[in-house]
C-alpha cells in the first residue's frame, strides 16, 4: 500500500482499516505519545503497519496526486512508436574536478569563450550548447565543477547521452573527478575520458590512467573498455580525436527519439531577465517544440513566446536533443523540473496551480525561522557558548546557483550555530527582502545580485546586514568564518554614487555613451562601476570618460545630468543603473 510520509493517526488509520484510536493507543504501548492530529515519522507509520500486518511504501507528500496527474494527462503519450522514432543528436555532458579545463575544452570545441565571462573564470551555471561535427550535430552540457554545485552537475548527468570525464594531467582524479563517476554511472550512460593539460611540464598521463582504473575505468589501452583521449585544450591537440570517438559512441548507443507529437524534456536553468520575463534553459529530449505551445513545468506554466538557440538567434521549433531558451512561462520554474507540452493553455494552468497548493501544503514553502543572530553577532553568542541560529535570506541570479547556495551552506552546520532560511529567491534585493530581514534578525546573502537604492538606504538606516558575492567559494568562506568565530577584518565595497540612464548615444569611434541623470552620491571619473538591469548585475568595470554638456568633467554631483562612457561596454538601455563603489578595509569590533 502507498502511504504518504508525515500522515497524523486520523489520516493513517481509515487507510489500514483502524481507527485513530488504533494508533494512538498501539504507539502510546510503544512509549510514542502523539495526538490524532500529529505528524508521524516514518518508524512510527512502519511500526504500525507491521503490527496490523499490512506492506507499505512511504512516498514523499504529493507523489500519489502527480501520479494522478500524469496519468490524466500524460499518460497516452509517453508511448513512442517504432516507426516514428528516428536518429537525434547525442547529448553530451563535460564533468570533472574544478580548473581541469572543461570549460576551455568546450572553447575549443565551440569556437567561442565563455569562461573569460566568468566570474574567477569558474562555471557558475549550467550552459548547453549545439555543435556541427563532420556533418553530425552534438549537444554540449557544460557543467559547474565546484563541488557545491553537485546537485546541478547530477541534473546535467540526468539528461545526458555520453559523459565526458575531463581530467588533469598533471593534477590527476580530485573528489570531484570522483563525484562525477559516480554521478555518470547512477545515470547509465557511457564515459569518454579527456586527459587534459598534457601540454603542461609535469603532466603525467599513465599516473592519471592508474587512478582512473582503481576507479574501475580502465582504459582500451590497458586492455579495457573506457576510451580516453590525450588532449591539451590549450594548445588544441587532440579536440578531433575526442570528438571522432564521441561520434563513434553515440552510433553504438542508437540513439533515437520521436519528433512528432508533444515535446518533453528538462530544464536545466531558469532565471528572471528585465524585459524578458522568465527565461528557462531546456533541452528537448522527445517530440518537437514549438512556439506557441503550451508548456508546463512543476508549478510554472505558460505558452510559448519564443524559442532562443544557443546561438541567440530565434528559432520556430526545436527538435529532440536541441537546448533552446524559452519564454513565456508564468514563472521561472525549478531546475531540474521536467517540462511538457499540454493540450492548451487552459490544461497545463490546472496541473500547474494543483502542483503549486500541494507544494505549499507539503510545506515546500521556507520553514518557520527561530529568534537568531546576525552575522556580525555570531562570535560573541558562541564565545559565550550559546546555542544560536543563523538567520539568512539568500537572492541569487538564477534558480540552479540558488538550490547550489542552499545546499552548501547547509553543509556548514554546527552544533552551536544552525542554519534557517528565512526567505530564497531569485532576483535583485529589495526592500521587501529587507523588511522580512528587520523582523527576522536575519542576514541578506546576494549571489550576482545587488539591492536597489531604497533597499540599501532602508538597510543603512534598520541596520540591516546585506552581503554581495559573484564566487561561491568566497560566500563559503566567509560564512564559515563567521560560524567558527573567525571572521576577519575586510575590505568592503561603499557605493559612491548611482545613476540612471535617461538616453543612449552612438559616438563615432566611441561606441555607445550612457546619458544619465545621478540619483545619488557623487560620480567620479576613473571609479569602479557595476551595472544593474533590474538589480542583477550585468557587467563590471569603471567609468573612462565622463562629461558635462562639452565639458570633461572629474566628478559629477546628485541631482546633475552627465554623458558617462565605459569601459567595453556597449549593451546600454534606458532605465539601466550604473552604480559606482570603491573598496575600502574596515576594521572588525
Amino acid at each position: 500500500m502507498i502511504v504518504e510520509r508525515g500522515l497524523t493517526p486520523r489520516e493513517l488509520g481509515p487507510k489500514l482499516n483502524r481507527s485513530a484510536g488504533d494508533v494512538i493507543r498501539f504507539l502510546f504501548l510503544q512509549g510514542e505519545v502523539v495526538t490524532a492530529t500529529q505528524s508521524l515519522t516514518d518508524d512510527m507509520i512502519e511500526l504500525f503497519a507491521a503490527e496490523v500486518a499490512a506492506q507499505v511504501r512511504l512516498v514523499d507528500p504529493g507523489e500519489e496526486q502527480e501520479a494522478e496527474l500524469q496519468a490524466k494527462y500524460f499518460e497516452d503519450e509517453d508511448e513512442e512508436h517504432e516507426e516514428d522514432l528516428r536518429p537525434r543528436p547525442p547529448v553530451v555532458t563535460v564533468m570533472g574536478h574544478v580548473d581541469h579545463g572543461k570549460t576551455l575544452l568546450l572553447d575549443r570545441i565551440r569556437s567561442s569563450n565563455v569562461m573569460a565571462g566568468e566570474a574567477g573564470g569558474i562555471t557558475q551555471h549550467i550552459g548547453a550548447y549545439q555543435v556541427d561535427v563532420g556533418g553530425r550535430s552534438i549537444t554540449f552540457i557544460d557543467t559547474p565543477g565546484h563541488e557545491a554545485f553537485t546537485a546541478m552537475r547530477a541534473r546535467g548527468a540526468e539528461v545526458t547521452d555520453i559523459v565526458v570525464l575531463v581530467v588533469a594531467a598533471d593534477d590527476g582524479v580530485m573528489p570531484q573527478t570522483v563525484e562525477a563517476i559516480d554521478h555518470a554511472r547512477a545515470a547509465g550512460v557511457p564515459i569518454v575520458v579527456a586527459v587534459n593539460k598534457i601540454d603542461r611540464a609535469d603532466a603525467d598521463v599513465n599516473r592519471v590512467l592508474q587512478q582512473l582504473s582503481e576507479r574501475g575505468l580502465v582504459p582500451e589501452s590497458w586492455g579495457g573498455d573506457t576510451i580516453a583521449c590525450e588532449v591539451s585544450a590549450l594548445e588544441g591537440t587532440g579536440i578531433d580525436e575526442l570528438l571522432e570517438h564521441i561520434v563513434l559512441v553515440a552510433e553504438l548507443e542508437e540513439l533515437r527519439a520521436s519528433p512528432e507529437g508533444r515535446a518533453r524534456g528538462a530544464i536545466l536553468e531558469a532565471n528572471l531577465e528585465a524585459g524578458r520575463g522568465p527565461v528557462a534553459s531546456v533541452v528537448v529530449m522527445s517530440g518537437t517544440l514549438h512556439v506557441g505551445d503550451s508548456v508546463v513545468a512543476g508549478a510554472a506554466w505558460g505558452k510559448v513566446k519564443a524559442l532562443v538557440d544557443d546561438t541567440g538567434e530565434q528559432v520556430k521549433e526545436a527538435p529532440p536533443s536541441t537546448p533552446v531558451q524559452v519564454l513565456g512561462f508564468s514563472e521561472p520554474p525549478s531546475a531540474g523540473e521536467e517540462f511538457r507540452v499540454t493540450a492548451g493553455q487552459t490544461t497545463a494552468r490546472t496541473i500547474g496551480e494543483a502542483r503549486e497548493r500541494r507544494y505549499r501544503v507539503a510545506g515546500h514553502a521556507a520553514s518557520p525561522t527561530t529568534p537568531g543572530a546576525k552575522l556580525e553577532d555570531l562570535f560573541e553568542q558562541i564565545q559565550r557558548g550559546e546555542e544560536t541560529t543563523l538567520n539568512l535570506i539568500v537572492k541569487a541570479d538564477v534558480q540552479g546557483t540558488l538550490e547550489a547556495i542552499s545546499d552548501s551552506l547547509r553543509k556548514l552546520e554546527r552544533p552551536e550555530v544552525k542554519l534557517s532560511f528565512v526567505h530564497r529567491g531569485v532576483g535583485g534585493i529589495t526592500e521587501n527582502d529587507v523588511q522580512l530581514a528587520v523582523a527576522s534578525n536575519a542576514s541578506i546573502i546576494g549571489f550576482n545580485v545587488r539591492p536597489d537604492r531604497r533597499a540599501r538606504e532602508l538597510a543603512d538606516e534598520r541596520d540591516v546586514e546585506i552581503r554581495t558575492y559573484e564566487i561561491i567559494y568566497k560566500l563559503l568562506e566567509d560564512i564559515e568564518a563567521a560560524m567558527v568565530g573567525m571572521l576577519a577584518p575586510e575590505v568592503t565595497e561603499v557605493v559612491t554614487g548611482e545613476a540612471e540612464v535617461r538616453a543612449v548615444f552612438r559616438v563615432p569611434r566611441v561606441g555607445a555613451v550612457a546619458g544619465c541623470y545621478v540619483r545619488d552620491g557623487v560620480i567620479t571619473r576613473g571609479s569602479k562601476v557595476r551595472f544593474l538591469r533590474d538589480g542583477v548585475v550585468i557587467w563590471k568595470g569603471s567609468v573612462i570618460s565622463l562629461r558635462r554638456f562639452k565639458d570633461d568633467v572629474r566628478e559629477v554631483q546628485s541631482g546633475f545630468e552627465c554623458g558617462i562612457g565605459l569601459s567595453d561596454f556597449q549593451d546600454l538601455k534606458e532605465g539601466d543603473v550604473i552604480e559606482t563603489f570603491e573598496e575600502r578595509e574596515v576594521p572588525r569590533t
